[in-house]
């Protein structure tokens, strides 16, 4: 079961991304493209993900995503259910997204850095830990 904390260092460590609050609901940015958001009560998680794929990803287990509402069709998007998804999961679809929005040598510099993917390498210390930054 993942949970915002699960990911939320990483959306704040990727290259040219930033959270902002929208409304009270949790997002995070490059420029002004929003790549993953939460919903205000933190259960569900939208994040970018190819138009093309979405629909088989939704059939393949209409249970942990499904589709944005009709207004968010034409992005890049899909959604799911956090409590549906495991922490290191989540990470891979933040980090997925987040490529979506950044050029291809900043995504490639992150391979580089990082060739078995985003994996449990959260910062033991934090704000959500009780340590600083």
């Amino acid at each position: 079961m993942a949970t915002v904390a699960d990911v939320r260092w990483l959306g704040s460590s990727l290259e040219r991304s930033y959270e902002v609050f929208v409304r009270g609901r949790l997002k995070f940015r490059v420029g002004s493209i929003v790549y993953v958001a939460f919903s205000l009560d933190e259960t569900e998680m939208g994040f970018g993900f190819p138009k093309e794929e979405r629909a088989a990803l939704v059939a393949s287990a209409p249970d942990r995503f499904h589709m944005p509402r009709e207004s968010e069709m034409r992005f890049n998007w899909v959604e799911s259910s956090l409590a549906a998804l495991d922490p290191i999961e989540a990470c891979e679809f933040v980090v997925d997204a987040w490529r979506l929005c950044v050029p291809k040598k900043v995504a490639a510099a992150y391979d580089l850095t990082h060739p078995d993917g985003p994996g449990p390498d959260r910062p033991e210390t934090g704000p959500e830990t009780g340590g600083e930054r």
